[in-house]
């Protein structure tokens, strides 16, 4: 079987808040805002393609290295406000990965900047690993692939 399929664009998430999320993947993060669009209510192609009724959204496609990350703020319909804690085994997107070089400095440099850790880096075969949370309790990991990972 031959498949047609490229390879991984972008992920999306979905925020009450685009200027806060915003500000901290461009700020904390070091993502570049690639595009931006928008609709208004009454976009039949918009709702044809996200399924909604109704639905009216602002959005920015950020860049970071090779990748991107679409981030919406929906105006319409109004979003179920979902638990900023909530557990990564819950179905659904868990986590967006950054392999980041020295990890223990961009842990000290995000939790400075205010960002959340579930825990201190951990030290796994290949380097190192720490879960944070954006400021909408989405699930940031930081990798650091190493030679050799201290004990």
């Amino acid at each position: 079987m031959e498949f047609m399929i490229l390879g991984f664009h972008h992920a999306a998430i979905s925020t009450p808040d685009l200027d806060r999320c915003l500000n901290f993947y461009k700020n904390v993060i070091g993502c570049e805002e690639a595009w931006s669009f928008e609709w208004p209510i009454g976009t039949p192609e918009a709702d044809a393609m996200t399924g909604l009724t109704g639905s009216a959204a602002r959005a920015v496609m950020l860049k970071l290295g090779d990748s991107f990350l679409e981030v919406f703020e929906f105006s319409s319909p109004q979003p179920a406000v979902l638990d900023p804690a909530r557990p990564v085994c819950d179905h659904g997107i868990t986590h967006v990965c950054l392999q980041v070089e020295n990890l223990h400095d961009e842990y000290a440099r995000m939790r400075a900047a205010g960002m959340k850790f579930h825990s201190e880096p951990l030290s796994q075969d290949s380097g190192y690993v720490v879960y944070g949370r954006d400021p909408d309790g989405n699930v940031v990991e930081l990798i650091e692939f190493t030679e050799i990972a201290d004990a």
